[in-house]
Order: structure tokens, then sequence, then C-alpha cells
């Protein structure tokens, strides 16, 4: 597609891959809204780069539904969804808090289908729509200690599979990226060594994202994966 002719509401927004493929899409032309939970981070993040802000949780299902409608009246329209929001919790299984780990599915997992359900709906209507769903190396193999969030990227590629098997039909391009460590404030991670040449930046995912995207309507990638080139 032409990016210019993007209109995208990229989830998790405010900060690290959410945000740089956000500013990459705007560098393009394209209309983005940027969604989060943090209101003074989002808004300062918006107006660095042109995009709109919309407040929300959303592994909420009213303030998803309340989200999408936002962001379509905002856009005058909608054909991208980005579905980066994630967060992260690591323990070894025997002391891993039950709670805490509902609470990364419920963003991860039940989040990133809201989101795409409310979007897709758009979608199927216009028989046109992108959804890139933002899972990890972490998806494709458990380590110790990620219980909780490497199933929860297991269960996000489940999803796309049956996404794109379902919206295939509707001429909707569901894709997947599946970055390695980034050095991103997630996970609590020491920004200090943001300019670390031996990791990745949010910057490659965003350029992975911006690529997928450009790619003629006729055909798209389903799945990218991404690793720093000699890790450190």
């Amino acid at each position: 597609m032409q990016l210019k002719d993007v209109k995208a509401l990229v989830t998790g927004g405010a900060t690290g891959i959410g945000f740089e493929t956000a500013r990459v899409l705007r560098a393009e032309g394209a209309q983005v809204a940027i969604c989060g939970r943090r209101a003074d981070v989002l808004r300062k993040a918006a107006a660095e780069i042109g995009a709109i802000a919309l407040v929300a949780d959303v592994s909420v299902e009213a303030e998803v539904v309340r989200l999408v409608a936002d962001a379509e009246r905002a856009l005058g329209g909608l054909n991208v969804l980005v579905n980066n929001a994630a967060f992260g919790y690591h323990a070894p299984l025997i002391e891993t808090d039950a709670e805490r780990f509902r609470e990364v599915h419920a963003t991860n997992v039940i989040g990133a289908m809201l989101v795409a359900r409310e979007c897709a709906k758009r979608f199927v209507a216009l028989n046109s729509g992108n959804i890139v769903n933002v899972a990890s190396t972490a998806g494709g193999k458990g380590y110790a200690g990620g219980s909780a969030y490497s199933s929860s990227k297991f269960a996000l590629s489940g999803l796309t599979e049956c996404w794109r098997a379902e919206l295939r039909p509707h001429n909707i391009r569901v894709m997947q990226v599946n970055p390695s460590e980034v050095l991103t404030p997630f996970g609590g991670r020491d920004m200090a060594r943001a300019n670390n040449p031996t990791k990745l930046r949010a910057a490659e995912i965003a350029h992975v994202i911006r690529a997928m995207l450009a790619m003629d309507d006729r055909g798209f990638i389903t799945d990218a994966t991404v690793f720093a080139t000699n890790p450190k």
C-alpha cells in the first residue's frame, strides 16, 4: 500500500517499538493514532511526532470499543492496526503469581484480540485492511522464567494464524513481526545501554513493519523475525 494513505492505530504507541513505528509512519505522510494507559507520556509522544493521542487500556473491553471508534473518527477512517501493546512478567514456575500471570495475558492476548476484533469489523466492511501483530522470538521458543510472557506470545502467534485464515478472503493482510531482545524500557531494561551496537533498537523493528505495509496489496509478508547480528 502507499504509506501516505495509511490511517493507523498503534497500540502501546507512547514508547519503544510502538512509538518508533508511529514516528516512521508519520514521516511517510501517514495519519496515526497512538494509544496507551499513561496520559502524560502518551500526549508528549503524540505531540513530538504529530500523532493523535487516545488514552485506553486494551485489556478493558469497553475502552477498546471506544478506542477504535475514536481512532476511526479522528483519522477519517482506519486501514492499519499495529497491535503492539504488551508487557512482561518473569518468574520461575514455582514462584509464579497467578494474578500477575493473568494480567500479562489480559493485555498481551485478550487485549490484542479485542483491538483486532474491533478493527476487523471495519476492515471486513471495507474489504481491505492490515493487521500487524508484534509478537516475539519468545513466542517460538520458551525460556526459564518466561511462563507468563512466552506463553502470551505463543498465544498471539496462534491468533495471528487464525485471523489470517479468516480474513484473507476479505483482502485483509494479517502479519506478524517477531523481535528478539530490543533496547527499550520494556521489562525495566537499562536504557543507558541503548547505544550498544550489538543490540537491536526499536528502529529496526519499525523498519520491518514499514516494509511489510509498503508491499503492494497483492501480496504480504506473513512473518518476519529480527535478531541482532552478533549480540553481546
